[in-house]
């Protein structure tokens, strides 16, 4: 392992849908932002690698832990970079030990039987990241209902974007099997290059649960008090309803559905009036 369990996959901030401590969030919190997404990405890359057996995998994400935690000195500097910075700002470490829980499952797990399952997938894999960014800028626990909300639509609205890859690359299929199995579609749908018209079902059904949960991630931006932190989750809770739009319209097999800048234009527009 060379001292690191850390194998980078070359990924960065700029290759993800949203932004990650844009210069909407305060200077003096995006090197703790950058620190907690440098220790995600890290130990996403781990679970996502498609050439270390899962024992591996486990041991690797729990020394991670054990880094971070200060139960082991040495082995990913990016835990050993995030303990630092939670120690400076006070912020609790379960934020990022639940982001461990989501890895360890999808080192070991390769089907999501239900929407249920999946969702309790996002409290592990994608909550944890709003939750964090409002623990950081003293927010109140009444905006983590809304956040949760909005973060398991960007979980979901990514496994839409990427099933066919995650499924070609690493056997791995977050679509519900039981909505599969009810709109009489299965994964082996997802090999080919068009949606089936049952899992173009899937996906609508899929995509009205998430309608539902932008309906309940609206009422974000009025509940964060720092005005900087307010305009970023304006502009992604807009984000999040075009990427939808562009998915309910848009074959994500056919071709990969992405923002484009006039929906990151809107959703910038849109967000002024937050302010």
């Amino acid at each position: 392992m060379n001292g690191s369990v850390e194998t980078w996959s070359g990924k960065d901030r700029g290759d993800e849908n949203f932004p990650v401590g844009s210069a909407l969030i305060a200077r003096r919190l995006r090197p703790h932002v950058h620190a907690y997404y440098a220790f995600a990405r890290n130990a996403d890359d781990i679970a996502d690698s498609d050439i270390l057996p899962a024992d591996d995998k486990i041991a690797r994400l729990d020394i991670m832990e054990a880094v971070l935690l200060g139960r082991r000195e040495d082995g990913s500097p990016s835990a050993t970079r995030l303990r630092a910075s939670l120690a400076q700002t006070g912020v609790t470490a379960v934020h990022a030990t639940d982001l461990l829980i989501a890895f360890r499952r999808d080192a070991t797990t390769t089907r999501t039987a239900s929407w249920d399952a999946l969702v309790d997938y996002c409290r592990y894999s994608a909550m944890p990241v709003g939750r964090y960014m409002l623990d950081l800028h003293g927010e109140s626990r009444d905006t983590w209902g809304p956040s949760d909300a909005l973060c398991t639509v960007l979980q979901v609205l990514n496994h839409l974007q990427d099933g066919a890859k995650d499924l070609q690359e690493l056997d791995r299929c977050y679509v519900p099997g039981d909505l599969m199995a009810a709109h009489g579609t299965s994964v082996l749908d997802l090999h080919k290059h068009e949606l089936s018209p049952g899992l173009r079902r899937v996906h609508l059904d899929l995509l009205a649960r998430c309608a539902a949960l932008n309906a309940e991630a609206a009422a974000l931006p009025r509940r964060v008090r720092d005005r900087r932190l307010r305009l970023e989750c304006a502009v992604i809770t807009g984000l999040a309803r075009r990427l939808a739009a562009r998915l309910a319209g848009e074959d994500p097999l056919a071709g990969r559905v992405k923002l484009r800048k006039p929906d990151i234009a809107a959703a910038l527009l849109g967000a002024l009036r937050h302010l």
